[in-house]
């Protein structure tokens, strides 16, 4: 039976009365809501899963993920680094929107600004029970962490896995590195060898101890970003070297979890994502990091190897099976998709940039990307819009690769500097040839879709500050969890 639950508050922590505008529009029973899970790695390249093309890499778990689901070869997650990414995915928003626009390191005092509205916090409103396992990456001090956001359970790292005192690169050293669960630290600088492991027995703890209810569990690998670690179990298991091994346990995970969905007869009322946060940190070569291939550059750059991944949605007798779209869709989209599947309103007070793309995942016939055009933010500096097959890029610098590194050791880099170029991405997904000078109307219709952005989101490059941003969290005295 139809009804709606007024919420009370969002958070007696925040205050925010505000919030009280997400209502429940509950049309659909609660025995009929998906539960979901979001895999979401790090750092990992466009071609490392066999699936899109990896010639060294197995993942037989994922591939079957592929075979029963359906590929997205055209997924865009809204930065080429770590912190903006997961903030996009969480918020439905672009990274500029929300005010985490780079990565925040250890001492930042910035984090998730409480305002905001996170996939957690609206599943809850559903009844969902909520949980994070791995890395979170948007603020370390207590009012940021997970718990304050929605989730009921946290176990992992609370920024990238090089953020520890053994990272050579850095010239004041980083204080121990706190495995975390709840909101206190159990460990310190913990075996990361045993991450993918720990993070997949928790993962798979929560679904057997929530069986019975809707949950949401997002499942955020600390690996394959730098320092890689692998167990025994996967150790040499890859021609690829320690990067592939990676790969390979991550692929087991999924395995793991996908047998107990199974097991416990829940995989076809399971909605499972698989993609990662941002393309492969090409400097630290190829043993050490991922393939973008074929599109150009990787991790920290405006082209499709910083923006592009792969994508898997799994739903058993939901979404249909062995399919591919090619549609453009956004990490920002899962939010509102997400919403609109449960029966939650969405705010009418703020913008939220995510679309619903149904119709793309349940491969509704003729259905196309709801986006006119993405945005390529690099930081607050806006590099290129893609609409359509066409991408144009503005001038700006980027770093590139010289000599890749080896031995957990980055490489040679230099910057290099593209000028206004427009790529048919129909035919050239590695942006090698410019066209601009034979597609002029192309040109200025996109220019003027950058217009728009640059006013409502700002642009460094043309010192324009956008109408439509929001502040992120901010601490003035410095705290740290507990432990």
């Amino acid at each position: 039976m139809l009804h709606r639950i007024i919420l009370l508050s969002f958070g007696l922590l925040t205050g925010v009365l505000g919030y009280c505008t997400l209502l429940d529009a509950a049309p659909t029973a609660r025995e009929e809501l998906p539960n979901v899970i979001i895999v979401f790695t790090d750092d990992q390249g466009y071609q490392d899963l066999s699936c899109f093309g990896s010639p060294d890499i197995k993942t037989p778990n994922i591939d079957r993920m592929a075979e029963q689901g359906r590929r997205f070869t055209d997924f865009y997650v809204a930065a080429p680094v770590c912190s903006a990414s997961r903030i996009a995915l969480l918020t439905g928003c672009y990274p500029q929107r929300v005010g985490i626009q780079g990565v925040l390191f250890p001492e930042a005092r910035i984090g998730i600004n409480p305002k905001e509205l996170t996939i957690a916090e609206v599943l809850k409103r559903r009844g969902y029970a909520t949980a994070i396992v791995g890395k979170w990456h948007l603020g370390s001090r207590p009012r940021f962490l997970p718990t304050r956001h929605g989730f009921d359970e946290y176990f992992g790292l609370p920024y990238s896995n090089d953020m520890w005192p053994r990272n050579r690169y850095r010239k004041k050293p980083y204080d121990p590195l706190p495995l975390i669960k709840g909101e206190k630290a159990i460990e310190h600088d913990p075996d990361q060898s045993q991450l993918t492991t720990r993070y997949t027995e928790y993962a798979v703890d929560f679904i057997e101890r929530n069986k019975d209810r809707p949950f949401f569990l997002y499942l955020a690998h600390s690996m394959p970003h730098v320092p890689l670690h692998v167990s025994d179990k996967y150790k040499g298991s890859s021609p690829r070297g320690l990067y592939g091994d990676v790969i390979q346990e991550i692929d087991w995970s999924v395995g793991v979890i996908l047998d107990m969905l199974r097991r416990l007869k829940l995989d076809k009322k399971t909605l499972v994502v698989f993609t990662s946060d941002n393309g492969p940190w090409l400097t630290y070569g190829r043993q050490h990091a991922g393939s973008a291939d074929p599109l150009r550059e990787g991790k920290g750059t405006s082209f499709e190897g910083g923006f592009r991944e792969p994508c898997i949605m799994w739903w058993p007798g939901t979404i249909p099976a062995g399919t591919t779209c090619n549609e453009m869709a956004l990490s920002m989209d899962l939010l509102p998709t997400l919403a609109k599947l449960t029966g939650v309103e969405l705010p009418k007070d703020r913008i939220i940039d995510g679309k619903d793309i149904w119709p793309l995942m349940s491969g509704e016939k003729d259905a196309t990307t709801p986006h006119e055009a993405f945005a390529f933010y690099f930081g607050g500096t806006l590099q290129a819009i893609r609409s359509g097959r066409w991408k144009l890029h503005f001038p700006h610098g980027y770093m590139t690769i010289i000599v890749p590194g080896k031995d957990n050791r980055r490489g040679t880099e230099e910057v290099r500097w593209i000028g206004l170029s427009l790529f048919d991405l129909n035919g050239d997904v590695g942006e090698t040839t410019n066209v601009a000078d034979q597609h002029p109307d192309v040109v200025e219709r996109i220019e003027k879709l950058a217009e728009r952005f640059r006013d409502d989101l700002g642009d460094q490059a043309r010192q324009r500050k956008g109408k439509n941003i929001r502040p992120p969290g901010y601490v003035k005295k410095v705290t740290w969890p507990n432990g």
